[in-house]
């Protein structure tokens, strides 16, 4: 009786344990419908990408002038500040330049007072002549005078000395003082003529220092340009930080021959950097700009960084590449185009990780 009471109660376990098996595996299922129901929700209101990366200022650095390195004060990956100097080179030919040019800027403004000066006498020497004018031509008028009276002298001798009550000798006086007063008359027409002409030429000579007045000026203006442009040259041989940032990529050493140009680092701005993630163009119909997005750095795993959609590039990646493709050349193959989205992220996250220039990053853009 025994047996047989043990072989009726051994199918108690085998239920409880299908039971529990069911309950597991609609659990299991519930899950992953519920997780399947979340994963489809959540791609129909956002857009997702990997081929992103960290965008950041990045400002190439070089002389605008040749010469040799004198002094070099950063190091690779050492911070500056805008406006930090961070190489020098050999100036002394520069700063003599500049001194040569100040040389020839102090000749022609004193080339200007000499001008001026002549000018002035120009102009007393007009004033002299306008002067002698006047007065010769009073000359003139007293001579005109003089020689009317002694023609009405010499006519009323000449007609007593035919009525024979006038001598000879009055009659030759008479006469010679008219001569005389003509002779007179044309000297003074000769002075008044020669005084015209002397102001004619002293209004030309004024009329030619206010012209050198002019060119002298001008020399001037033409030397401060030489010596601006001398000064702006030695300013060259100093480059100064554009921005708060970190040198990277220092490629100058003491004494070395710089060319105009030539890059000798780089200096990355660490004040603002933004993500450009390139989106397939059948991503982009949902995408606009404002909406919020989510960050994924691969650097901090589980670190979520919040940002915003500023701008759609104005043309596919492939459009503005060295190389565009041609697809009028018969050799066409239809790829899915690229697209940039620049992305802002907040400035308080940004600045408390270190984020760099190429760092790679994930993004989800909540288009809903």
């Amino acid at each position: 009786m025994e047996t047989v009471q043990n072989t009726e109660t051994t199918p108690a376990p085998k239920k409880k344990n299908r039971m529990v098996v069911r309950i597991v595996l609609a659990a299991v299922l519930v899950g992953g419908l519920y997780f399947a129901y979340t994963r489809v929700a959540y791609g129909m209101a956002h857009e997702n990408t990997e081929n992103s990366q960290i965008e950041a200022n990045l400002y190439p650095m070089s002389f605008r002038v040749g010469g040799f390195v004198e002094k070099i004060f950063v190091a690779d990956n050492q911070a500056v500040k805008k406006g930090d100097t961070l190489a020098i080179l050999d100036s002394r030919d520069l700063a003599i330049k500049v001194q040569q040019a100040q040389i020839a800027l102090d000749n022609a403004i004193a080339n200007v007072d000499l001008v001026m000066a002549n000018a002035g006498t120009s102009a007393a020497n007009t004033t002299v002549s306008n002067s002698n004018i006047a007065t010769a031509q009073a000359n003139v008028d007293a001579a005109d005078v003089r020689v009317w009276q002694a023609t009405q002298d010499f006519n009323r001798t000449n007609t007593l000395f035919a009525s024979k009550s006038a001598t000879q000798q009055q009659l030759d006086n008479a006469k010679a003082a008219k001569e005389t007063a003509e002779k007179q008359l044309i000297a003074a027409q000769k002075q008044l003529a020669s005084a015209k002409d002397q102001y004619t030429a002293s209004g030309a000579g004024t009329s030619a220092a206010q012209r050198q007045i002019k060119l002298a000026q001008i020399a001037v203006d033409q030397r401060q340009s030489d010596l601006d442009l001398a000064r702006l040259n030695l300013s060259y041989a100093f480059v100064l930080a554009p921005a708060n940032g970190f040198v990277s990529r220092k490629s100058i050493q003491l004494g070395q021959l710089i060319n105009p140009g030539q890059a000798i680092c780089t200096v990355v701005d660490d004040s603002k950097v933004w993500v450009v993630a390139n989106f397939k163009e059948t991503q982009i119909e949902d995408i606009k700009v404002g909406q919020t997005v989510t960050v994924k750095v691969d650097a901090y795993p589980g670190q979520k960084f919040e940002g915003k959609v500023e701008s759609i590039q104005a043309g596919t990646g492939a459009k503005f590449s060295l190389l565009p493709p041609d697809n009028s050349s018969g050799n066409f193959v239809k790829v899915v185009q690229r697209v940039p989205v620049k992305i802002i992220i907040d400035d308080a996250q940004s600045k408390e990780f270190v984020l760099r220039p190429g760092m790679n990053c994930s993004i989800a853009v909540d288009t809903k």
